[in-house]
């Protein structure tokens, strides 16, 4: 069974931008992949990198030999080692697509090749509940919105500032990590503002984004303690593992990492510094779903476990919770059920929807559980190759 043609949709929804790759066979069987930059800039990037490692390695391969083609991509891309996002969710969305494509022609979802699952439903939390409140008052009103939508864990960002009036809601991020007394208590006030909201039983995730400097974000953590918070989430620059070493040392609530960490490789030192008590690599970016079980079993040895960062489309969706199935330290899925429904459109089945209760069911469909609805997707084609062009 080999590659023998490919599509590459760049879809633009309510200001974000799924990229999405459809491979297909000799034998007629398709898989489906997404590179996960759905989010910022980097998307049409990654769209023009696929082509061109569709072109040059992987049209003509044997599709089964996943790993091998991963291996060329890596080693003969040339940038791949030392890369970031845009090299590295081109190669996901590739790997991703093989995997649909195996499942599907062995008849078994993508869970039963990478070892079998641990678990048929998975914990969700609700992220993008809070993207248009900006004071604390409406942010408490935001929360009771998405525990009235059955969640019981949700994450926000403190330090986020609502542009413009974006019907699904755009934010703006600290700029030149200059931060006052004066925001610092919004931070604080827009925290204890949800908690009271909330109440005491629900999980309650804070996003820094990177945003602080290492000792603004430790003085302000410890402010937030009080919070009994989930986990705090990227505190500090992620090149700087050594400063979220600092951070983790000096905070009693556990810290987050690793969305924007590329491949095990990229991993290695948040390990070794034990720099976080929870991993979070996004199968779109990181290398793809086999790259993120190998993440998953180097954080089990160091007693850490792993929350799938996710904020794409719904082919990535569907591949986190396939992985999910089989990792052992899995703690809890992250998912944006609050966009507008074209988003979740572009697929038959998409999981969002499914959502009860905050648990959501892994599908038991061949491969990823989902196939493109052809009318929806169909103007987001941006390119085609075929085998021999």
């Amino acid at each position: 069974m080999k590659i023998t043609r490919a599509q590459i949709y760049l879809t633009k929804i309510d200001g974000r931008t799924p990229l999405i790759l459809r491979l297909w066979t000799d034998e007629g069987i398709s898989g489906l992949g997404e590179a996960a930059l759905a989010y910022g800039i980097g998307a049409s990037g990654a769209a023009a990198l696929i082509e061109e490692m569709l072109r040059k390695i992987v049209l003509g391969r044997r599709a089964f030999d996943i790993e091998a083609i991963w291996s060329d991509l890596y080693d003969h891309s040339f940038w791949a080692k030392g890369g970031g996002p845009i090299i590295f969710a081109a190669i996901s969305a590739i790997e991703t697509a093989l995997w649909d494509i195996k499942g599907k022609a062995l008849g078994v979802p993508v869970y039963e090749l990478l070892g079998g699952r641990y678990r048929q439903e998975v914990r969700c939390y609700a992220n993008g509940w809070s993207f248009r409140a900006s004071t604390p008052d409406e942010l408490a009103r935001a929360a009771e919105t998405a525990l009235a939508a059955g969640y019981d864990a949700l994450k926000f960002y403190p330090l986020a500032t609502p542009i413009g009036n974006h019907p699904n809601g755009i934010f703006a991020h600290i700029s030149r990590r200059e931060f006052d007394r004066d925001f610092e208590r919004l931070a604080v006030a827009r925290v204890r503002a949800v908690r009271d909201a909330v109440g005491p039983d629900v999980d309650l995730m804070v996003d820094m984004s990177a945003e602080l400097t290492t000792d603004a974000i430790i003085r302000l953590g410890l402010k937030l303690e009080e919070f009994d918070l989930f986990f705090f989430e990227e505190p500090v620059d992620p090149f700087d593992p050594e400063a979220m070493k600092m951070v983790a040392d000096r905070l009693s609530m556990p810290v987050a990492a690793g969305e924007r960490l590329y491949t095990r490789y990229g991993f290695r030192r948040l390990f070794e510094l034990r720099a976080a008590a929870i991993v979070q690599p996004d199968i779109g970016t990181v290398g793809g779903m086999m790259e993120t079980k190998k993440i998953a079993a180097m954080a089990e040895t160091y007693n850490m476990r792993v929350q799938p960062h996710l904020c794409a489309g719904p082919v990535a969706t569907a591949a986190a919770l396939q992985l999910d199935a089989c990792i052992p330290n899995f703690l809890i899925q992250e998912l944006y059920p609050f966009r507008v429904p074209e988003h979740f459109a572009l697929v038959d089945a998409p999981l969002e929807p499914q959502v009860k209760n905050g648990r959501v069911a892994i599908p038991d469909r061949p491969g990823l559980g989902v196939e493109l609805v052809e009318a929806n997707i169909a103007p987001f084609l941006g390119a085609e190759l075929a085998l021999g062009d």
